[in-house]
């Protein structure tokens, strides 16, 4: 996996010279000590390389997904940079490994200009050649912060100095004993380690494998001791084990400091293996979150405040006492008394940390599909979790119901047991929570029909040529349409005011209230067309037995509601305007007036689902669904997924 680092390495430089103090990990694995050294039948066989030196492999140094193949003393010259080169990026890119840092110089008095007593340190990251930008972006994000971390404990406690003379310590015994074994080790007159009695190339290079071996050896029994004996080592290797198995760190140095950092692209595929979401990605869902949108939780809450910092703890305490999935931002901000800034901030930080994700609040209208790329196979281990979850129940039957859209509506009945419905939405946010579900949304279009008008208009004598009738097609799509209007949002009135509990009984609850309240609304809802149609018909009646000066009014009401539908169509383009003006429902002027008002705000151009016209325009479902099926000559409906939100399930970019 290109996302996960190679190795962790701890350089300083100061007027004692330049050290490597720690390196993490610094042992390899069994399977490549054992195939690393070649069998050789005597010291002078030769190592067969190939026929033709063009063919070889380029040089690596990454073996195990460890790095390999660079000795300390050549990294220590790599990374010890001078002083002109701290606190600024610094990137090395080596055969197949790429180095990453934040050089940072430490000075022991700030107001001295004296330079001797200055400390580069220098903690480098060594990751894969081909990783991405943004993964080598943020590795050195995480590299300065480890340095400032480094310098305020240094200034409060001099902790960094105590651990330096601990590390070096270590090395120098170490070095020391080694001077001693050295005369009663050598071969030959007494020549040091390394020194071969005989001649030849191909001894000299099987000398040189068993001391590569035996430096080996040696610098692992000297890590080995600095480990134990050194808090900083320690805590090097919580940060190399954290990144490579979830991506989050939450780690305290000196039990001081505590060091929070997400690595996005390894802590997204905690719940959905191979997902690479991208920095860029989250920043382009969170711009696009509206009040409308809800949250749903991927993890227990007691996992939430890991992530983030004292100061908004408070704040994340009070959105999570009235967390609910059926529940949008504003409803939730509403019950917590926060500004919907701060939630947004709130949910955007536990996005980015893969602790939450955005959703449509649940509702009986919601559409769901399986997600293409969902993990049904065999070898995946979600039927058992889910069995283990809801005893009895089978995750291929329940997720079969929505292998063509399926809203929740339809497999629930109002003599449905509430408990049954709460069940279900707890299965479905289950399926949410692993991306087994994606949901789509209802978008509209305005095409206009053309048809029936070319004869009356286009082929009239003094009409329109078929050139101009290209161009009236090429109009269709908005380039001639008015700027958005500046609709406020309106609070979605909540289902009950009482404060919910964490335990996932109050879905099921909320569910079965939201479902019979929204069934009530649906039955005992008219529509205002239907009502309109129904006071002219019986004005109409009525009409015959009134008096002359009735007539008289309606006369003139019919004159005044005939100049208001030519005012309204003035809102159309011409080719579009004959188009509208044909429709039966054009003759009425509520629906019309409706049909202006949503055109003008640009909601017909296929990039607004229902539910955000419903939010910002105070809508109810039925009347945009009467409208678009009284208009539907000219417009057309089709169902897709938020691009907003579906950004977050693939590896596809946001467009």
């Amino acid at each position: 996996m290109e996302v996960n680092p190679l190795s962790i390495i701890l350089v300083k430089s100061d007027s004692k010279g330049d050290r490597l103090l720690f390196r993490y990990p610094y042992t390899l694995p069994q399977q490549f000590q054992t195939s690393v050294t070649p069998a050789r039948k005597t010291p002078y066989s030769l190592i067969h390389t190939g026929d033709d030196i063009l063919q070889n492999a380029p040089p690596s140094n990454i073996c195990f997904d460890q790095l390999y193949g660079i000795s300390d003393k050549d990294l220590a010259t790599l990374f010890a940079v001078k002083s002109e080169l701290c606190n600024q990026k610094f990137e090395l890119k080596v055969n197949d490994v790429r180095f990453v840092s934040h050089p940072t110089l430490l000075r022991s008095d700030p107001g001295s200009d004296q330079k001797s007593s200055d400390i580069q340190i220098n903690v480098v990251f060594a990751l894969h050649a081909q990783a991405s930008s943004s993964v080598v972006k943020s590795y050195y994000e995480l590299s300065k912060r480890i340095g400032i971390a480094l310098i305020y404990e240094e200034r409060r406690d001099g902790y960094f100095s105590r651990e330096i003379k601990t590390m070096v310590a270590v090395m120098d015994e170490n070095s020391a004993l080694q001077e001693q074994e050295q005369p009663t080790s050598a071969t030959g007159t007494g020549g040091p380690v390394g020194t071969v009695s005989g001649t030849g190339p191909a001894g000299t290079s099987g000398q040189t494998v068993v001391t590569n071996a035996t430096a080996a050896g040696i610098a692992v029994s000297v890590f080995d001791t600095i480990l134990k004996n050194t808090t900083l080592a320690q805590f090097i290797k919580t940060i190399y084990h954290d990144l490579c198995t979830t991506g989050l760190l939450n780690v305290t140095m000196n039990q001081t400091v505590t060091l929070s950092f997400c690595l996005p692209q390894k802590a997204h595929q905690f719940h959905k293996k191979g997902l690479a979401v991208e920095p860029e990605t989250i920043d382009r869902c969170l711009e696009s979150l509206k009040p409308y949108h809800g949250m749903l939780l991927l993890v227990d809450p007691s996992e939430l405040f890991d992530c983030v910092p004292p100061s908004g703890a408070n704040m994340l305490l009070q959105l999570i006492e009235v967390y609910n999935p059926l529940k949008s931002l504003q409803n939730m901000a509403s019950d917590a008394e926060l500004l919907i800034d701060h939630v947004y901030q709130l949910v955007g930080h536990l996005v980015y940390w893969a602790k939450a994700t955005i959703i449509y609040p649940l509702c009986e209208t919601n559409v769901y599909v399986i997600a293409p790329d969902a993990q049904l196979n065999i070898h995946s281990n979600l039927s058992d979790k889910f069995a283990t979850k809801f005893p009895g129940m089978s995750l291929f039957e329940v997720i079969s119901d929505f292998s063509l859209p399926t809203s929740i509506g339809h497999l629930t009945t109002p003599l449905q047991h509430p408990a049954r419905q709460g069940r279900l939405a707890q299965m479905v946010l289950w399926m949410l929570q692993h991306h087994l579900l994606m949901q789509l949304h209802t978008y509209v279009q305005f095409v206009a029909n053309l048809d029936g008008i070319e004869e009356d208009d286009f082929d009239a004598p003094g009409g329109r040529s078929s050139t101009d009738r290209v161009h009236a097609l090429h109009a269709l799509y908005g380039s001639s349409a008015p700027s958005a209007s500046s609709s406020q949002p309106l609070a979605v009135p909540i289902i009950g005011n009482r404060k919910h509990s964490l335990s996932e009984d109050r879905y099921s609850d909320s569910l079965s209230a939201l479902l019979t309240t929204a069934a009530s609304v649906t039955s005992n809802t008219r529509p205002s067309s239907a009502s309109h149609r129904s006071n002219i018909s019986h004005s109409s009646v009525g009409g015959l037995q009134t008096a002359s000066s009735t007539d008289n009014d309606e006369s003139i009401a019919s004159i005044d509601d005939d100049d208001k539908l030519k005012r309204l169509l003035t809102a159309f383009p011409e080719p579009d305007r004959k188009a509208v003006a044909r429709i039966p429902a054009a003759s009425n002027p509520e629906d019309l007036a409706l049909m202006v008002r949503l055109w003008k705000a640009g909601y017909f151009k296929g990039e607004h689902h229902l539910e955000e016209i419903m939010y910002f325009e105070n809508l109810r479902r039925s009347q945009l669904l009467q409208l678009v099926d009284k208009f539907r000559e000219v417009l057309i409906i089709y169902e897709t997924e938020d691009p907003a939100i579906a950004s977050l399930y693939s590896d596809q970019p946001l467009e």
